[in-house]
């Protein structure tokens, strides 16, 4: 009972963190051709499973992450603070520059698009999944003991994001406020990220809590939008 208990709450935690890598994944996935996306996606969540997977397996290893290798002003920093720190830079720099290329597009600055490799865009979510999987095998080890339970939470977290990665990334590439919204996201998960590396613990449930309201904000626009919007003319 107990372990089932650890199951149920490891994997709503597991896909509560997933959002975070659906997000970029979607954003990323978008500038590849489109019968490419469905490629990457799988891809890039495959190997995200993989990679936390190898990472439980290498329990030690991670737990050693945690341990201080040096202290700058008495503030100490582990293998995690700064691979956090790392990550939660990429995402705001990726972040920034995607929603500085949306706003020039828009206003017809940008004539061509750069289409993004299928490999690079492998390379970067493999460097973000990397950044989410630590969190998230550290988040399973603080919650359950048994390492089937931290596996089978991790495989349904990640079945989960397959299902929905496709749905998410349609409905954002149909609407561009929502894509704009998502990039404010990463850069807040970014932010997050880097604040934690630095020692500062934001609780997740304030970030998802604004990012829930923001969304909820921008979905009434679009539908306020569509009611009142002219018929177009023929």
């Amino acid at each position: 009972m107990e372990a089932l208990v650890a199951l149920l709450t490891l994997t709503a935690l597991e896909i509560v963190l997933g959002i975070d890598n659906i997000v970029f994944i979607s954003i990323l996935t978008d500038k590849l051709p489109p019968e490419q996306r469905a490629k990457a996606r799988f891809v890039g969540l495959s190997l995200a499973f993989l990679m936390r997977v190898l990472f439980l397996l290498s329990i030690t290893w991670i737990m050693r992450l945690e341990s201080p290798l040096f202290a700058v002003l008495g503030n100490e920093f582990s293998g995690r603070d700064l691979i956090l720190i790392a990550g939660g830079l990429f995402l705001m720099g990726k972040a920034t520059y995607e929603i500085h290329h949306k706003i020039e597009s828009a206003q017809g600055e940008v004539k061509v698009p750069k289409r993004l490799t299928f490999g690079l865009a492998i390379l970067q979510i493999v460097l973000v999944d990397l950044v989410f999987s630590i969190d998230s095998v550290i988040t399973a080890v603080g919650l359950a003991r048994d390492l089937w339970v931290m596996i089978a939470a991790v495989l349904i977290a990640v079945a989960f994001m397959m299902a929905f990665a496709g749905s998410v990334s349609r409905v954002i590439d149909a609407h561009p406020s929502l894509k704009v919204l998502a990039l404010a996201f990463l850069v807040l998960i970014g932010f997050n990220l880097m604040g934690e590396g630095f020692g500062y613990k934001i609780p997740k449930g304030y970030t998802y809590f604004a990012m829930a309201f923001s969304l909820a904000v921008e979905i009434l626009n679009i539908k306020l939008h569509t009611r009142t919007k002219p018929p177009s003319s023929v």
